[in-house]
């Protein structure tokens, strides 16, 4: 660079003054700061060397002011949770010494108290100690007055065998003897009196024992189904069976007016209604519908359509067989319409048109039997349910709207009389009325005929067992065979077997009284008496 320079100058200096001038100055000025540049450089250099050293003790210093209040904080810190701490357990001491002092307390007034009722025990055991005394006193007393009266009555049974002239055995003896004699003439008297009755009276006394001994046979009824079921092939089948937002069930229920529940209950739907015809329209129409696949609102109002007609058909030719079976002939061809509707009633679970058949027969047998008016008896007893056809339609007891359909369709007064009479709202004026009732309870108690509910056989049960058990002596009863039987078990000790037959005939007519019911009912009194020995 030198060299440089120096030839620079042997360049100039050969130039003119004018030019040679400026170019002097600026190589001059060159060489300057070529010298000076590195000093400058160097002191640059240590001018931020020295600021960098400033900078870096300034946060040193900084970063030790911070880390000693950091320490301060940790340290009071950890002050006010040793304090926390301490007052916490001090607080704990204080109430674990406040329940030992309870605790010491009620020890001490468990104490006291033991104390106490060992004072009371002890006077106690000083009254029953002076009780034993004075029961020892007193039984002594008792036996002394017992051999007194002991000695009295020997006294006075000699005094009186010697006034008598006979001993004591042979009083007792004359005395049953003589009881006895009266008691066989009594008797005999009673039973010759008895049997004459029976002879002047056989033939009417026949009748009205036969039909009284049936009569009481007869009990209320009125239940029926009011529910039918419908098995579904699978549960899927009740989604097509609603139908979008509901339009099939709608559909089908205002077709056959009845209403449908579907629920949780797996592969099955419930028709409700409470005429039974509409709910065997709408039962038959369902499983239609089901078997076909096709169910949609206009398919459902054609299938119900034509179950209806159906329906009406099997209606009027359940009527005509069940004129033909029964034998009875002239009814009014509405009234056996009626009498077909009968098909579809239930009264607890007995079916009413073969119940109206099997009365029908009963009372024509009865009628034969004891010489009534056997047509009367066949065609009320056929239509003395009547009512049950249509009291789901029309206001009224089974029995009213009977009466009035007999006569709306000119049935006899007799027959419309024994409808009236058949379940006692007015009294049997004829045989015939009452051998319709008869026939009535018959079909219905006989057994399986008619399901009975749990609750009224329960409650049946309970009374035959409330009515043995109020009477004095008896220790068990059990109501037995189901309801058809009472069977007391009596103390022996207290009831004597002659009182068991007694018992027996007060318990039983106290039930006629008190009870209603299906047949009879036994009653059965036990007396047991038992001796027990052991050989040693």
């Amino acid at each position: 660079m030198l060299f440089n320079i120096i030839t620079g100058l042997f360049c100039v200096l050969n130039s003119p003054w004018d030019i040679m001038l400026p170019i002097i100055l600026a190589v001059l000025g060159i060489a300057v700061g070529a010298v000076l540049m590195p000093v400058i450089y160097r002191l640059i250099k240590k001018k931020k060397l020295n600021d960098a050293n400033e900078q870096a003790n300034a946060i040193i210093q900084e970063a030790i002011t911070k880390s000693k209040e950091l320490h301060k904080a940790e340290v009071l810190a950890s002050k006010e949770e040793a304090l926390k701490i301490k007052t916490d357990l001090d607080k704990e001491i204080k109430e674990r010494r406040a329940e030992i002092q309870r605790s010491e307390q009620r020890v001490a007034q468990r104490e006291d108290n033991l104390s106490k009722k060992e004072d009371l025990l002890d006077k106690k055991l000083e009254s029953v100690e002076q009780s034993k005394v004075n029961l020892s006193q007193k039984e002594a007393e008792i036996d002394s007055l017992k051999a007194e009266i002991v000695a009295s009555r020997d006294n006075l049974l000699a005094e009186i065998e010697k006034a008598a002239a006979m001993t004591k055995d042979e009083a007792r003896n004359h005395l049953i003897n003589q009881y006895r004699d009266e008691a066989k003439k009594d008797a005999a008297k009673y039973v010759r009196e008895i049997e004459a009755n029976a002879k002047e009276e056989a033939d009417r006394k026949a009748k009205e024992i036969v039909v009284s001994a049936i009569q009481r046979c007869a009990v209320d009824h009125s239940s029926e189904s009011t529910v039918s079921v419908v098995s579904l092939p699978n549960d899927d089948m009740k989604g097509r069976i609603i139908g979008r937002e509901g339009r099939n069930i709608r559909a089908l229920e205002n077709a056959t007016g009845v209403d449908l529940i579907i629920d949780d209950t797996p592969e099955a739907v419930v028709l409700s209604g409470f005429d039974p015809i509409r709910r065997e329209i709408a039962r038959i129409t369902l499983e239609k519908l089901i078997a076909d696949g096709r169910i949609h609102p206009a398919r459902i109002e054609e299938v119900a359509e034509k179950t209806k007609k159906e329906i009406e058909a099997q209606i009027k030719e359940a009527g005509e067989n069940a004129i033909y079976e029964a034998g009875v002939f002239g009814i009014h061809s509405d009234l056996v319409k009626i009498l077909g509707r009968l098909k579809y009633r239930t009264s607890y679970g007995q079916n009413v048109l073969k119940h109206s058949l099997e009365v029908s027969a009963l009372a024509g047998l009865l009628a034969s039997e004891l010489g009534a008016d056997v047509n009367i008896c066949k065609r009320a007893g056929l239509l003395h349910d009547i009512g049950k056809a249509v009291d789901h339609e029309v206001e009224g007891t089974h029995i009213s709207i009977g009466v009035d359909l007999a006569k709306k369709y000119k049935e006899s007064s007799a027959v419309i009389h024994c409808i009236a009479a058949h379940h006692n709202d007015i009294e049997p004026a004829t045989l015939e009325a009452v051998l319709v009732q008869v026939a009535d309870a018959i079909s219905g108690a006989r057994p399986g005929a008619r399901r009975e509910s749990l609750d009224n056989y329960v409650k049946r049960l309970e009374k035959l067992e409330s009515i043995a058990n109020a009477y004095p002596g008896v220790d068990k009863s059990f109501a037995i065979q189901a309801g058809r039987e009472v069977r007391i078990i009596v103390k022996p000790e207290v009831v004597d077997d002659n009182a068991t037959v007694f018992m027996a005939k007060e318990i039983a007519k106290q039930i006629e009284t008190e009870m209603e019911y299906p047949g009879q009912i036994k009653v059965n009194v036990i007396r047991e008496t038992r001796s027990v020995e052991y050989a040693k």
